[in-house]
């Protein structure tokens, strides 16, 4: 038995009232599972129509089960493991424009319809040129957008009020900003009139977004398993972990037209999803990369087992509590409750999260991730901090390509690689020869955009703390910085 709305007993139709450009794992963990708790929670009284960003894709899939599916949220909640599963009813229909362009412009004839959201990639927000404005479904999702939004002003004849509220959710910084000029880029490439343009500035508006989920999505390992539990077949079951978090900025009056608060779902409308962003960087991905070669050096295999160690799992806590926190500017205690639910996910039992499926470019991530925590913690206290200085001297052992017997199969780019192969393979074990190396690594400007032995004190930081791996071996080295 296939699920569908003739064997679901819940099935309700809702007004289409969002247009969404993407139907992978993502978005129907993320945004169309919000949707569904609104609906239930909140009266939003609304539902999500698709659009296939791409020639293909699973909208066919989509329509068989009539825009139903099963979402698995497993994490962790309160210390206590959580897993559940429920039947997402928030999406109307998928529409696929390369097959049917028209029937995808009438969309925008719909007076009810209020806000497009989209996931196509961080390559999906792009200005193609050899998109045309004509009745063929054109390659990039912005030009498919703008010519839906002009057929949506001549349709409604410039009314103002028919204007759109466009959140994207794409991975890449400032993506509303993005998507915006791109719009207008085309809508001069393809000569549109001035008040289509004008229409553009004053009725829509586009927010820039921070998304937050992480989603394995389809369970192909375990799906016959998954089948025998639920009693019904379904090819677009989908796994999510229950964290989420939505910052979006733009207008307070979306918390009126979107009640994500009264549905108690953890979203933030606010003014700049700047600072949003730089704590998600700094401590999710940041406390990921300052792991990541101490722990796997130290002969652990997934972030799981590292947090739950008593020597990894302190090391990982003071370096988010005692040295990034510090550096970011939000209030304290939202920092803090941030960083405990980021712990917590990281001992989530039902993903196995390995450290070498992080430990991909670790140099520049290190950089961008890492290295203004250090910055700002030295330029604020004056002094360097000394677990993440700590980790980059554990990052430059760890491309020396050896934890103990055992080869590391490095990943980055070609230039690294040979750095690295090239100083290790010269340094001759003397305490000079290690800060020749040290010294040299801290002067790649080409990743670290500066001469870090400018920094005062941190090449000879640095320099010691790979002695003391190099000679003490890991675990006293980081005994000696805790």
């Amino acid at each position: 038995m296939r699920l569908n709305k003739n064997n679901f007993k819940d099935y309700k139709r809702y007004p289409e009232r969002i247009i969404q450009f993407g139907e992978g794992n993502f978005l129907r963990a993320f945004v169309d599972w919000q949707v569904h708790e609104m609906n239930k929670k909140a009266g939003f009284n609304g539902s999500v129509v698709v659009v296939q960003p791409i020639e293909r894709g699973l909208i066919d899939r989509l329509n068989d089960q009539d825009g139903l599916y099963t979402l698995y949220l497993q994490g962790v909640k309160d210390g206590k493991p959580i897993k559940k599963h429920e039947v997402i009813n928030s999406v109307s229909r998928g529409i696929n424009p390369y097959r049917d362009y028209e029937e995808y412009l009438k969309l925008a004839e719909q007076p009810e319809i209020r806000f497009v959201i989209s996931n196509t990639t961080e390559a999906g927000i792009a200005f193609d040129e050899n998109d045309k404005f004509d009745d063929k479904c054109p390659s990039s999702y912005p030009a498919k957008l703008t010519t839906l939004l002009y057929r949506r002003f001549k349709f409604f004849k410039g009314d103002r009020n028919k204007g759109l509220i466009i959140i994207p959710c794409e991975l890449i910084d400032r993506n509303g900003e993005k998507l915006e000029k791109i719009i207008f880029k085309y809508a001069e490439l393809w000569n549109l009139e001035a008040d289509f343009i004008a229409w553009l500035k004053e009725a829509n508006t586009f927010c820039c977004t921070l998304v937050d989920r992480i989603v394995p999505g389809y369970p192909k390992d375990t799906i016959d398993e998954v089948i025998k539990e639920l009693g019904y077949e379904d090819n677009l079951v989908d796994v999510g972990e229950y964290f989420h978090l939505w910052v979006i900025e733009g207008p307070m009056c979306l918390e009126k037209e979107l009640p994500f608060k009264e549905a108690g779902l953890n979203v933030k409308i606010v003014d700049d999803v700047t600072p949003y962003r730089t704590r998600k960087v700094r401590i999710l991905n940041g406390a990921h990369t300052a792991l990541v070669p101490v722990a796997y050096l130290y002969g652990l295999d997934t972030v799981g087992e590292s947090v739950e160690d008593k020597l990894i799992g302190k090391y990982l806590h003071e370096v988010v509590y005692d040295e990034i926190i510090p550096t970011l500017d939000l209030p304290e205690d939202e920092l803090k409750y941030f960083a405990g639910a980021v712990l917590e996910r990281f001992t989530n039992p039902f993903v196995k999260h390995y450290l070498m499926s992080i430990a991909l470019n670790s140099m520049s991530k290190f950089e961008t991730r890492d290295l203004p925590s250090l910055l700002e913690y030295k330029n604020r206290k004056g002094i360097l901090p000394q677990k993440l200085v700590f980790s980059l001297a554990a990052l430059i052992e760890f491309y020396k390509g050896k934890r103990g017997n055992e080869a590391i199969k490095l990943a980055d780019n070609e230039d690294i690689l040979k750095l690295y192969s090239d100083l290790w393979s010269k340094c001759d074990g003397t305490d000079s020869g290690y800060k020749t190396l040290v010294s040299t690594v801290l002067s790649y400007e080409k990743n670290w955009k500066m001469d870090l032995n400018k920094v005062e004190g941190l090449t000879e930081a640095v320099t010691e703390n790979l002695i003391k791996i190099e000679k003490q071996g890991i675990a006293e080295a980081i005994k000696s910085v805790m």
